[in-house]
């Protein structure tokens, strides 16, 4: 049976979800209810020094939601903890000491000088949590104040205040990254030559959801006017896959342990986070979509997935993808694949044919013998995939590889076998080179 316990950092979850620093972890009464529902740890939402911070009383969360009305992605302009920190720590000690077996990490974010995060990491010390996450992400309230992604933005910042952190505490330390800049390797980077133990990734994107055409107000709107927030839910999944694996493969960082973090809804966003080298997963969006119950799909369903595998950890599959993520210029250019359209499948709503003829390369008919007929004409198809992502029937579509030695109909090409462009990335400096690799 598959293991679900995970050890991160030297903090023990007995399983890899965690509640990310959001509402859902702001105060004991709902994180109680996420450890009964099965959560293995949660990110207590971020506190900062007294007196407390006050949020708006009027909307903080905007949605997009699909046509079906399924959340895709979710804004919000809410602060950090707007509860006086006496009460926050003397819970958080309360909750720790009632559930030893869960991950307690608390979140912290206080102005950049060294006296006021000795101050602060004191205080948290005495809780008993098993490590902090620094918040240098937060986009929106608290970084017009010089904290937040005004800290995660400068690399120069995030090592220092990593270095005074574990220069004061004797807890782990965590990194919390802001996907609002343009490398995420140097903010990383930083943190690591901090000392810090671990990053997590990624914090919200800096965005504004909407505008009323009204009002000519931005949503979430209080009293007629608007404010940059936090982007954040399934919409940004695949930016933080990006930005996990671009640590999780860069020289430099490769071995730093990560908390993956992003829109992640279900067992599979888990999985593909995990083998991009996160160690856990941290959600919120999700949680506050659905309830906490969710952590219940999610860990029968990694669980079954392992069983399946033959994984009976969490740590075989940690980082199995990194090998597979390169740059372009190392793809391999001898792969040749073709569309091919099951007719038993297919429904004739003619979608696949006017993208392709519209807007790619006129490689799929409309009709046959005088009747409604959509076939790849394999001499105009360049393999793009367009096709397949716009039809509306799974598997009615597919990408079929070429076998080596056959004759590509659209260049005359025969395919090659050549595979060294991407199995090998001696000329990629940036590249971790992968165990099955052949000796140069």
């Amino acid at each position: 049976m598959a293991d679900l316990r995970t050890e991160f950092i030297g903090i023990t979850s007995p399983n890899p979800f965690w509640l990310a620093s959001a509402p859902p972890t702001d105060k004991a009464y709902n994180v109680i209810r996420a450890f009964e529902a099965g959560w293995g740890g949660v990110v207590w939402k971020t506190l900062g020094e007294d007196p407390p911070i006050v949020n708006v009383n009027g909307p903080r969360y905007e949605a997009w939601h699909a046509g079906d009305r399924r959340l895709m992605g979710f804004n919000n302009i809410e602060l950090i903890t707007d509860r006086p920190l006496d009460v926050n720590l003397q819970e958080i000690k309360q909750v720790k000491r009632d559930w030893p077996d869960r991950a307690m990490v608390v979140s912290l974010m206080v102005p950049c000088e060294e006296e006021n995060w000795s101050a602060i990491l004191k205080r948290v010390e005495e809780t008993e949590a098993d490590g902090i996450e620094l918040n240098f992400g937060c986009p929106h309230g608290m970084s017009e104040r010089g904290m937040g992604s005004a800290v995660g933005q400068v690399p120069e910042y995030i090592e220092m205040v990593s270095r005074w952190c574990k220069k004061h505490t004797r807890m782990p330390v965590i990194v919390k990254l802001t996907p609002n800049i343009t490398d995420i390797r140097y903010p990383a980077r930083a943190a690591m030559a901090g000392g810090a133990d671990a990053v997590s990734l990624i914090n919200t994107v800096s965005s504004i959801m909407s505008v009323d055409l009204d009002t000519f107000s931005p949503n979430p709107s209080i009293d007629g006017r608007g404010s940059h927030g936090g982007y954040c839910g399934p919409a940004v999944k695949p930016i933080a896959l990006n930005m996990t694996a671009e640590i999780a493969r860069d020289r430099e960082t490769a071995r730093m342990p990560i908390s993956g973090i992003g829109g992640i809804t279900n067992w599979r966003d888990a999985v593909e986070f995990m083998t991009l080298g996160a160690g856990t997963v941290q959600v919120c969006t999700a949680a506050m979509t659905y309830g906490f119950r969710i952590v219940e799909e999610m860990a029968d369903g990694m669980s079954r997935w392992m069983d399946e595998k033959g994984y009976t950890s969490v740590d075989q599959f940690v980082g199995k993808a990194v090998p597979n993520v390169t740059d372009w210029q190392y793809l391999n250019l001898n792969y040749i694949a073709k569309a091919k359209i099951n007719q038993d499948l297919c429904i004739k709503c003619g979608r696949c044919h006017v993208v392709c003829e519209d807007t790619s390369h006129q490689a799929i008919t409309i009709e046959k013998d005088g009747e409604r007929h959509f076939e790849v004409i394999d001499e105009e198809c360049v393999g793009c995939n367009l096709c397949v992502t716009v039809c509306p029937v799974t598997d009615c579509i597919t990408m079929e590889a070429m076998a080596p030695g056959s004759v590509d109909p659209r260049t005359g090409a025969t395919v090659k076998a050549d595979y060294a462009n991407w199995t090998t990335h001696k000329n990629n400096p940036m590249a971790v080179p992968s165990e099955t690799e052949p000796a140069e």
